[in-house]
């Protein structure tokens, strides 16, 4: 076995310690998707010379921090969580961060849930700031992709969301048991991939919105073959002929969901 096949066992997952409080390189990844997600959007506006209006991205990257992190935790308890009734009676341990007085950080993070969060907080910045929504949702589109990288490559690091069983020889040991890395399947099938598609689709493109219906379909097929690779949550196993788990049925239906509404745009040209 080889040093990469063995990384669990020499990787730290703590960056530093500040004061007392570990700093995790996974927290390090998902402020780095934060960020160049807002950086990328800066230079799309800038190279499409595109009006955001008098408060700019930095507020609306505000309005969408703070949906993307509530739903993404709400939406891991609701769709993934095994004490779902746990955290609904008692709301106020959703964003503790302490087990038994010790500092574990906030952990178990949806993906459609923070979808869902970041869709809220766009309807409510478009609606204050009087700016169309499937404008700024084109710029989200075209600016989430590479951002999302950062978090796969958290999940690796943080030993979480692991692979399914492998032979190939570049599988990660987990627990004494080879598996893929799938973590990092995703990073290019869900970052790099769904970039290159969003892309090569904008000078396609016919009507307001119509790009992030491209990431929503892209993105859908693309977690849904990623995840032919990686293990189901544990506590959900799979849902459907020993094969098919949760993620690739809702990520299916995101992509339905998105076929139908480009179709239903594309057909009566609609601007939204």
């Amino acid at each position: 076995m080889s040093a990469w096949n063995n990384i669990y066992e020499t990787f730290d997952p703590v960056a530093f310690h500040l004061f007392v409080i570990p700093v995790h390189w996974y927290g390090i990844m998902y402020v780095l998707a934060l960020l160049s997600a807002l950086y990328i959007g800066k230079y799309f506006i800038k190279k499409d010379n595109i009006d955001f209006g008098t408060k700019g991205i930095d507020l609306y990257f505000i309005y969408v921090e703070i949906g993307v992190i509530l739903g993404a935790r709400l939406g891991y308890i609701l769709f993934y969580d095994p004490q779902t009734l746990y955290y609904l009676s008692n709301p106020w341990q959703i964003f503790n961060p302490f087990v038994d007085g010790e500092f574990v950080g906030i952990r178990g993070m949806s993906y459609h849930g923070a979808v869902l969060g970041f869709l809220l907080a766009t309807y409510l910045y478009s609606k204050k700031h009087k700016i169309k929504m499937g404008k700024i949702m084109d710029l989200v589109a075209i600016s989430v992709p590479l951002a999302f990288v950062f978090g796969r490559i958290g999940n690796f690091l943080n030993k979480e969301l692991i692979g399914r069983e492998t032979d190939m020889p570049w599988g990660i040991l987990v627990d004494g048991v080879l598996r893929h890395p799938s973590q990092l399947y995703e990073a290019i099938l869900e970052g790099f991939g769904v970039f290159a598609v969003v892309y090569i689709y904008r000078r396609f493109q016919s009507y307001s919105g119509e790009l992030i219906l491209v990431y929503g379909v892209s993105y859908g097929l693309f977690r849904a073959i990623a995840e032919i690779w990686r293990a189901p949550d544990e506590q959900i196993g799979y849902v459907c002929c020993n094969s098919i788990t949760q993620g690739q049925v809702m990520s299916l239906a995101m992509s339905l969901v998105g076929v139908v509404a480009w179709v239903y745009f594309k057909k009566r040209s609609v601007r939204i």
